[in-house]
Formats: structure tokens, sequence, C-alpha cells
């Protein structure tokens, strides 16, 4: 008999739990089921459905970038920062541009003039093979630009380094 007494109480006090977070509350924008008395809250009438609130987007405003504690504006570099600086920049650059010409020999030698060898599976379906010839196509302007560009970069590093300086 306690223990159905107890099981009586349980079921009363779970009903009385779900009666509870039946009612909802709109605070403003935000709902809840459980209302402050600070902000205005009002009852939202549940006709036996189901609220479902789903978050937006937050919009990313404009970045701000903070200027490192050395590069502040109007600071001045020491000239000698500034040559090791440019001569890091042109190694980088050396680095860079020699991998992109070996890409580029590489890209040559696979193109063959506009004709390279057709692989297996290309003999029987002539798409594949001009799909590939566009891919080699577009991979070698690419490289191409990147050379130049890498070029560009470096007689810049040498026109603006001083007459006599050594990087």
């Amino acid at each position: 008999m306690p223990v159905l007494f107890l099981l009586c109480l349980c079921l009363t006090e779970r009903q009385a739990l779900a009666n509870d977070l039946q009612h909802i509350y709109r605070c403003g924008n935000a709902y809840t089921n459980q209302p402050s008395s600070t902000q205005n809250c009002k009852p939202v009438s549940n006709t036996g459905g189901h609220i479902i609130v789903i978050e937006g987007t937050r919009v990313q405003g404009p970045q701000v970038v903070l200027p490192s504690v050395g590069s502040a504006l109007g600071a001045k570099v020491d000239s000698a920062d500034q040559r090791q600086r440019d001569a890091q920049a042109q190694v980088v650059l050396q680095a860079e541009l020699q991998k992109a010409q070996r890409q580029h020999a590489e890209l040559l030698r696979e193109w063959q003039n506009g004709e390279p060898d057709r692989r297996a599976d290309e003999v029987r379906q002539p798409q594949k093979y001009q799909d590939r010839l566009a891919q080699l196509r577009g991979a070698l302007q690419r490289t191409e630009a990147d050379v130049a560009g890498l070029q560009r970069e470096l007689s810049r590093l040498a026109v603006s380094a001083p007459i006599g300086a050594k990087p």
C-alpha cells in the first residue's frame, strides 16, 4: 500500500512538472518556460503544438585588423632590419620561383605541344582526353601567371633596394 501511495505521488508530481513546462513565455525576442521578472514576458498560447525557435546566423561585421606592436603607422624600421627583411623576402621568392618553374617544365613535358600521350582509358572515351587537355591547358596558364608574378615581385625588390646595398 505505501508503494502504491508513493507511485501516485510521483505521477502527480510529474504531471505538475509537465504542466509547468507547457507554459511558454515570450520575453522580447526570446522564448522561455522560466520568465524573468525583470523582462516584459507574456505567456504564449499553446494550442497543443510545439513552438520551435531556430537561431539565425550572426552577421559578421567588418573585420578589425589591429596593428602588431612593431608595425604601427608611422613606426620607422631600422635600415639594417629592412635590408634583412628584404633579403629574406628575396630568398623566399626565389625558392617559390624555382618551384613554379619546375612545375611549369613538368607540365610542358606532359603537354607535348598540345598533343599529350593518350592513356588507355582515353582511347575509347575521347571526351576524357579532351577534359585532360583542358585541365593541362589551365594548369599551364596558371603556372605561367605564377612565374610572371614572382618575377615581377623579385624585380620590385631589386628596384627598391638602394644601389650598392648587399641583400
